[in-house]
């Protein structure tokens, strides 16, 4: 199954949402695992299996990057498996 990878950086001043959102998903672009980073360093995660720091998984497909994109508050960029992996990996030991 191919999969693709997305790093956002979500520009906001509010402590209570991430400023770093990290995706895996599937060719439908609906995710499968999911890594939020907060401002204070906290972590959030999801995947099928687990949901931890009120992180969840979308409830519909991921837009294109072109279409995340269009609002200013977002900064989205397609990422490697290898460096969606050590974000995940590091999801527990933060």
């Amino acid at each position: 199954m191919t999969m693709n990878y997305l790093c956002v950086k979500w520009k906001h001043s509010c402590p209570d949402d991430p400023v770093w959102l990290y995706s895996e998903i599937d060719a439908n672009r609906w995710e499968k695992r999911k890594v939020e980073i907060f401002v204070d360093g906290r972590f959030g995660y999801a995947s099928a299996v687990e949901s931890v720091g009120g992180t969840r998984l979308g409830e519909a497909p991921i837009p294109p990057l072109k279409e995340i994109a269009r609002d200013s508050q977002f900064e989205p960029a397609e990422i490697t498996k290898d460096q969606f992996e050590e974000v995940w990996q590091r999801r527990k030991s933060e």
